[in-house]
């Protein structure tokens, strides 16, 4: 995506816009996070990176710009962490471009309701995801190209955006 536009959903505190800059290759990276103290984290740590990236405080459910806005969305493990991550998807659909790509990291359904996790760490527990569920993103109008899997635990996918319409998957 050499001189394209790119959005990273949960951006934390930068780390993964560095690498959408440098490794993708983006002109220019948008990028959001639910929780106002990483934006501030992620504001100091690209404050070199300015004016090619963009940071705001926001929800993946509404992501507050325009359909067909980018050509690359990227996900560093987040949606995992969205209970209605069905719509999560659908909205990134919604501002990828006809075409343009999803890339996902994502942690599964056997990690999340493992007790020992429980107690550890804070997820929703309803309705989580496997691999194959995960990679089901057709509803949301995304066509999955790769997808690797490790262990039940952690998966990667790759997925276009069809020319197609798209809706919001029911739940």
């Amino acid at each position: 995506m050499p001189g394209g536009a790119a959005l990273e959903i949960g951006c934390g505190r930068g780390v993964g816009v560095e690498l959408i800059l440098d490794v993708f290759g983006a002109e220019r990276v948008d990028a959001f996070d639910l929780d106002p103290r990483m934006i501030g984290q992620a504001q100091w740590h690209l404050r070199g990176r300015r004016p090619r990236v963009r940071l705001w405080t926001g929800d993946v459910t509404r992501i507050p710009v325009p359909a067909a806005t980018y050509e690359a969305v990227f996900d560093f493990g987040i949606v995992h962490h969205v209970p209605d991550w069905r719509g999560a998807i659908a909205e990134v659909a919604r501002v990828l471009r006809p075409g343009g790509r999803f890339y996902a990291e994502e942690v599964l359904r056997a990690v999340i309701v493992h007790p020992l996790v429980r107690r550890l760490l804070k997820h929703p527990q309803a309705d989580r995801f496997d691999q194959a569920e995960f990679s089901a993103l057709r509803a949301a109008g995304l066509r999955p190209v790769a997808s690797e899997g490790f262990a039940r635990a952690f998966a990667w996918i790759i997925a276009d955006r069809e020319a197609a319409a798209i809706t919001r998957p029911s739940r």
